[in-house]
């Protein structure tokens, strides 16, 4: 974090000097007065400098790029990372070699990547966002394979005329479930169990 402590006779005029050795604008740094300085006697005798902290602030969709990099690279791996910024969601995307090892068995180390990027990017924002991590479009083809297993089960439920109880998985992809069953007026859905185990239950 780049940060310079700058004085000047005013206020204004301490910040335009930090603002020129930072080079940078107002919009982009914070600004703490440590001591807003006095005129003084006739503007000369007793005057005191206004003291000024100006810090550059970070860009939290940036910073979580480096770390995206950094986690994939101690993973002996060399990925291409397109950014998507739509409000307060971010999309990552991820390319490249062996990028199945990042996906893991039915995304579970994706997911549990996502995880680690949704605390780092919220970390020291002011703003809240979310996040998707995706390797090379699993994210879709999981919503596909996700809502066939929703209509599939569903079929299964009305026949058995039982509940029927699908695997564990993380909250956005239960959410996948629901939406698809929720058309269908002949079973209900809910989530039942305590996280990780938290699964969702078929119900004619």
């Amino acid at each position: 974090m780049k940060e310079i402590t700058a004085s000047g006779q005013t206020v204004e005029e301490a910040v335009l000097s930090a603002l020129e050795q930072l080079n940078t604008t107002k919009d982009q740094v914070e600004i703490d007065v440590i001591d807003e300085g006095k005129k003084g006697f006739f503007g000369i005798f007793g005057s005191k400098r206004a003291i000024v902290k100006v810090t550059i602030k970070q860009d939290p969709v940036k910073e979580t790029e480096k770390f995206i990099k950094e986690v994939t690279s101690n993973m002996n791996l060399s990925v291409e990372l397109t950014t998507t910024v739509e409000g307060k969601h971010v999309t990552y995307e991820m390319d490249g070699e062996n990028i199945a090892i990042i996906i893991g068995k039915r995304g579970q180390t994706l997911n549990a990547l996502q995880y680690l990027v949704h605390l780092a990017i919220n970390k020291d924002s002011k703003e809240y966002y979310t996040v998707t991590l995706d390797a090379e479009g699993y994210r879709s083809r999981r919503k596909e394979t996700l809502e066939s297993l929703a209509l599939k089960m569903a079929d299964k439920a009305k026949r058995l005329n039982k509940k029927v109880a699908l695997e564990p998985m993380p909250a956005f992809e239960r959410k996948i479930i629901h939406s698809a069953l929720q058309k269908t007026g002949d079973v209900s859905t809910y989530s039942d169990g305590v996280e990780p185990h938290r699964h969702i239950v078929i119900k004619p």
